[in-house]
Parts: structure tokens; C-alpha cells; sequence
């Protein structure tokens, strides 16, 4: 299952299933879990745990240092986990302190030349479209979706079941549950067809539309509303600690948020 032009450190554990293609580098310190895919000419870099049944195409670099100019050599780490698939030129770099983590939930997508900076912690069910860009630090949660070339500075929050348009800069956090976007870039609706899809519906969805009301209406506390999950997940969101603070609302009587 190793093409006989690829390089594989002696020092690394592969499980069984484990395909790898022409010209592929798997360097030391690299664990690949059971069934998964190394594409041509794809490069493990040193520390980088990969669980099972991953896809990992042409040209992806997994493991890359972080790109930080004081980084020192430490011993970090890139942790994936099932069920992933990082198309051709992907890139997720290790994390920046010794014994930090950049951490890939599982069966998240990411598509061509998505690239995931250091530290970062993207959670389950994440879609990273063409040439998406996670500074260092990022969060995405769960679900979420960002659209082509949309990118994230450091140190931000991108909620769950959140929708990124395309090509939007982000410089403050993106609330879960919600589509964002335009010029300026404002909360502007609940993502409706993925909230529907993931089985958010009926009173669930009927609350997220409360919610979204009340916050574009300038109420950041949401103590009205029925704890459902979402509702809750909401208020964490509105009242952790932020970097750069939130985004506003479309339409919301106060435009300067």
C-alpha cells in the first residue's frame, strides 16, 4: 500500500489499510490511523497525529511549522481526527508554544488550498471551501461553513452551524447559527437550510428566530428565551471572552456595532 517512490520515516507508525502515494514524505514522529489515504507527492511533517479513514490529496502539507516569526523549534503538535478529507495543497500548520496542539475534529472537508494556521481548533462537520485562510488561534465550531477565499484574523471565534460568504475578511467573531457576510459584514439571517439539515427544527428553530430578533433588536443577554440547546450555545457565545468583539445586524436599529 506504500508506492515505492514515496519516503516513510522508520520512526513513524503506520496502521494497517494505510495507502500512500508516489513521491509522498511521511516524516518522523507521524502516526496514520487505519484506512487512511497519503495522495501523491503529499508531505506528513514531523509531530502530526492522523486519525482513521482520512483523505489526504495531492500537494498537502500536514505539520508544516507554524508561521510565526519567533517560533523556536518546539516540540507542537497537529492532531486530525476520523473521517477526514483535505483536497490537493491543503494546509495545517503545527501550533506555536511547546506542547500545543492544532486540533481537526472529525469528517470535516477541507477543499482546495485551505489553510489552517497554527493553533487553531476546527470541530466536526466543518466545510473549509477553495482557499479559505484560519489565522493563528481560530476557532471554528461545529458544522460550520465558510464560503471561497473567505478568511479569519487570529484570535476569532466562528460559531457553529455558522454560514461564511465568500470572500468576506473576518476580523471579529461570527455568531453560531447564523449567515454572515456582505459590505460591511453583518449577521444578516439564521442559516436556515443547515440549521433544517442537521435536524434544527420545530421549536428548536422557532426559538433561534426569537433569538435572532431580540439580538439584531440590541438584547445581548437573551434571558427570555427557553434554555434549548441552541439558545444556550447562543449565550455563551454572546457573553465569552472575545479578542475583537462581535459583529452586528443587518437591519438593527444601531449600524456602528
Amino acid at each position: 500500500m506504500i508506492h515505492q517512490t514515496a519516503f516513510v520515516s522508520d520512526n513513524t507508525t503506520i496502521a494497517p489499510g494505510v495507502a500512500i502515494g508516489p513521491y509522498a514524505v511521511v516524516e518522523d514522529d507521524v502516526e496514520i490511523g487505519a484506512g487512511s489515504i497519503i495522495g501523491p507527492h503529499a508531505v506528513i511533517r514531523r509531530y502530526s497525529r492522523i486519525g482513521e479513514k482520512n483523505r489526504i490529496d495531492a500537494g498537502a502539507v500536514i505539520g508544516g511549522l507554524p508561521q510565526h516569526t519567533r517560533f523556536d523549534g518546539a516540540e507542537t503538535w497537529v492532531v486530525i481526527g476520523d473521517g477526514n478529507t483535505m483536497r490537493e495543497g491543503v494546509t495545517i500548520n503545527r501550533a506555536y508554544e511547546t506542547g500545543g496542539v492544532t486540533e481537526i475534529g472529525s469528517n470535516c472537508y477541507f477543499m482546495t488550498g485551505a489553510h489552517v494556521g497554527h493553533d487553531c481548533r476546527v470541530c466536526d462537520n466543518v466545510i473549509l471551501t477553495n482557499g479559505v485562510v484560519l489565522g493563528g488561534h481560530v476557532t471554528v465550531g461545529r458544522n460550520a461553513v465558510m464560503g471561497g477565499y473567505a478568511g479569519a484574523h487570529q484570535f476569532l471565534n466562528v460559531g457553529a452551524y455558522c454560514m461564511v460568504a465568500a470572500y468576506a475578511p473576518l476580523r471579529k467573531d461570527a455568531l453560531p447559527y447564523t449567515m454572515i457576510g456582505g459590505t460591511p459584514i453583518r449577521h444578516y439571517r439564521l442559516n436556515a437550510v443547515g440549521l433544517r439539515r442537521n435536524g434544527i427544527v420545530g421549536e428548536r428553530y422557532r426559538a433561534l428566530e426569537r433569538a435572532f430578533r431580540a439580538m439584531r433588536d440590541g438584547d445581548r443577554t437573551l434571558e427570555d428565551l427557553t434554555d434549548t440547546e441552541e439558545i444556550v450555545e447562543l449565550r455563551r457565545a454572546l457573553t465569552e471572552k472575545s479578542k475583537y468583539g462581535c459583529y452586528g445586524f443587518a437591519g438593527a436599529p444601531d449600524e456602528k456595532s
